[in-house]
């Protein structure tokens, strides 16, 4: 996909006027918080297993390459093979090369947000290879020609009326009289259109939510069992999945497994979850004659040893996105990127580079909702503020912004100056607010009232308050 992140500030704006898009975004809201934390009150060790799972993928990252030579031992000696790929450029090579191989023209492909950021479907297309996204809110997205707005819901910014107009659109053979006006109908044209994608595909292309280093076993999660239908019917299997996926063992998979599906759905596990342990054996009834993996690094061992590695920990549940106020205002196109929400406003930096994506550590109001959800404790505001520190050190903000800072940074340091001019300063700001209380424009603020009011204050410092306080505190005997 084009990256867009570099006008977040303006997909923001337009995504806030956009009606039709605010009314589904209310159901994220809606439909996933509630869920989370109701099932994670039923769970007593909830919290004692986001600790754990934090301590497990923390010691995977410390030996990383021992998991990775092991996983490709295992892989190999089940009949399976490992491909490297350093870039996306990499990976797109080496999946195009297998479906060539094999004479493909079609493949079926289980949700992945790996393949979206290395834009494999553009690639298999331009080479005359017909991709078919079979999770159904990757397809609705497909046929609209759409990337996804959230990690587990790609399509989360569409309403059902839209979704019938692009399947009457697309599905030719549709008899103009069948009603199509509720989820169930929409969801059984999808899967008659489906089934018979499946069966025509030569290859199956899958992620992975984890790669187990202890038996070489690829792990999908979904909720609709398109990701089994994928990679058992197509003669070769291909799984797309960067490095950091690995995990040492299936006790230690069936540990962060528990903090998944709560995270991301509220539910205790999801429907399906397949384990793949390479290609079909003599005795197996079904499965891939062949079964390949393309572990890619694209900038993730760039982030070992910094102060980005524990983004590295991320199980793409979609928590931080569900429970983010940002998210909820502006939904996951604005982001102009792969990875939406407050973990892509750290992992988009890492992989394109805080020139071009530099507005995104600066979404956020730092509530602090994103980590106090993450079922791996990761500190996403503490990153978002390393990036806006990088941003600051090679001068990309705008110079008043720039200016500001230092500015404040004077009084900052002189603590009585700073009383002074505060002290001074309220009144007058509260006063120029007026009965809003806020301002839709203010003298070199410029920068921060074009896309966002700012709140004029209302009364009195907050060091003259807590004096205030302080001297009406009875002495201690």
């Amino acid at each position: 996909m084009e990256l867009t992140s570099n006008r977040f500030k303006q997909n923001a704006s337009k995504a806030l006027v956009d009606a039709q898009l605010q009314k589904a975004l209310g159901n994220v809201e809606k439909g996933f918080i509630a869920k989370r934390q109701k099932s994670a009150d039923a769970l007593p060790e909830f919290d004692a297993l986001r600790d754990n799972a934090r301590d497990i993928k923390n010691h995977v990252l410390a030996h990383l390459d021992l998991y990775l030579e092991a996983y490709e031992t295992k892989v190999t000696a089940a009949g399976g093979h490992v491909h490297w790929a350093e870039t996306a450029e990499d990976a797109r090579r080496i999946v195009l090369d297998i479906c060539k191989r094999v004479g493909a023209r079609t493949v079926t492909k289980g949700k992945s947000m790996i393949t979206e950021e290395i834009a494999l479907n553009d690639h298999l297309t331009a080479n005359g290879i017909e991709p078919v996204e079979t999770d159904l809110g990757e397809y609705i997205i497909q046929l609209r020609g759409e990337h996804p707005s959230h990690i587990i819901a790609p399509a989360v910014h569409l309403n059902k009326d839209q979704v019938e107009s692009d399947f009457r659109r697309v599905h030719t053979h549709l008899d103009a009289g069948r009603d199509l006006s509720e989820p169930v109908s929409l969801l059984s044209e999808a899967r008659e259109v489906l089934r018979q994608r499946y069966f025509a595909a030569d290859v199956g292309i899958t992620g992975a939510n984890f790669l187990i280093a202890e038996t070489g076993t690829s792990v999908i999660v979904t909720n609709e069992g398109n990701g089994d239908l994928t990679q058992t019917l197509g003669k070769v299997h291909v799984v797309v999945a960067s490095i950091e996926k690995i995990v040492p063992t299936l006790e230690d998979t069936s540990q962060i497994l528990r903090v998944l599906a709560r995270s991301a759905t509220g539910q205790d596990m999801s429907v399906y979850t397949t384990f793949s342990t390479g290609p079909k054996r003599p005795e197996d009834p079904d499965g891939p004659d062949e079964y390949h993996v393309v572990l890619l690094d694209n900038g993730r061992s760039a982030m070992l040893g910094t102060e980005y590695q524990d983004m590295l920990r991320c199980i793409r549940c979609g928590a931080c996105m569900n429970h983010c106020p940002v998210y909820h205002a502006v939904g996951g196109h604005a982001y102009g990127s792969v990875y939406p929400g407050p973990m892509g406003a750290v992992l988009t930096p890492s992989l394109n580079g805080i020139d071009e994506t530099g507005q995104l550590p600066n979404a956020s109001t730092f509530c602090g909702r994103c980590e106090a959800v993450c079922p791996m404790r990761i500190p996403l505001p503490k990153m978002m503020r390393h990036w806006r520190e990088r941003e600051f050190e090679r001068n990309l903000q705008p110079a008043v912004a720039r200016y500001g800072l230092k500015a404040w940074a004077f009084f900052a340091k002189r603590p009585k100056l700073y009383r002074l001019f505060a002290g001074m300063g309220m009144p007058v700001l509260s006063m120029m607010g007026g009965a809003s209380h806020r301002f839709r424009s203010l003298p070199l603020a410029g920068g921060w009232t074009k896309y966002r009011d700012l709140p004029a204050p209302e009364g009195k410092t907050f060091q003259q308050q807590w004096a205030e306080r302080q001297s009406r505190k009875p002495e201690a005997a």
